[in-house]
């Protein structure tokens, strides 16, 4: 028998909020001043959005990675407040689901902090119990680690919860894990990208999930 539908998990950035931008922009200061040498166009940065700092960088330039990930981050975080943008609908239903009394986590590759100042410049923080960052795990998404530690704290079970991501790492996440999983179709890199790693959803708006977690009900 199908348990309800009791716990979403959400990825943060292309999924809750919109920090395409300034994830780009911050990529193409970095490589232009790490990789000079080379050139990098919008396209060739879109797979760099979603995997952890340290994979990327090692794949750029492996001797250098710290030095990237901290300009990286200094970045990103003095100009976060003027590059993020809201995805219509997503503030109205996020506070449905917290409101019909939803358990709610953000589990992303993303510093706790920097989670954080995402969630409050949108007035998102306040309806999620449990924020998973990069920092609190061992091993980033598609390790299951940082859902099962979202869970734990909840008190959901995997075969309850549904992981809402736009990126592989999202989908196969919540498959390692156990939970059913869907894809965003505002996903940056296009619902066709997603669909091919099989998620149980294709959301067109992030109010879909009101009416699967209510059918599941």
């Amino acid at each position: 028998m199908t348990k309800k539908i009791t716990t979403l998990l959400f990825d943060l950035d292309g999924t809750l909020i919109n920090t395409n931008e300034l994830i780009i922009t911050t990529f193409q200061k970095t490589l232009a001043e790490f990789l000079p040498e080379k050139s990098f166009s919008r396209e060739d940065i879109l797979p760099f959005i979603g995997p952890p700092l340290t994979e990327t960088f090692a794949n750029l330039a492996p001797l250098r990675v710290e030095e990237m990930i901290a300009y990286y981050r200094e970045f990103n975080i003095s100009h976060h407040d003027e590059l993020v943008l809201e995805y219509d609908g997503v503030y109205e239903a996020i506070r449905a689901l917290y409101e019909e009394d939803y358990k709610l986590a953000v589990v992303s590759t993303k510093m706790y902090d920097v989670i954080m100042k995402g969630l409050k410049l949108t007035g998102l923080d306040k309806y999620f119990q449990v924020v998973i960052g990069l920092d609190q795990v061992k091993t980033a998404k598609p390790d299951p680690e940082g859902i099962e530690m979202a869970l734990a704290l909840l008190g959901s079970e995997p075969d309850e919860a549904i992981m809402v991501g736009d990126n592989l790492h999202d989908i196969f996440a919540g498959k390692n894990a156990g939970t059913k999983t869907a894809g965003v179709s505002w996903c940056i890199k296009g619902p066709e990208y997603l669909s091919q790693f099989e998620p149980d959803y294709m959301l067109k708006t992030m109010g879909d999930l009101l009416e699967i977690v209510r059918t599941e009900a």
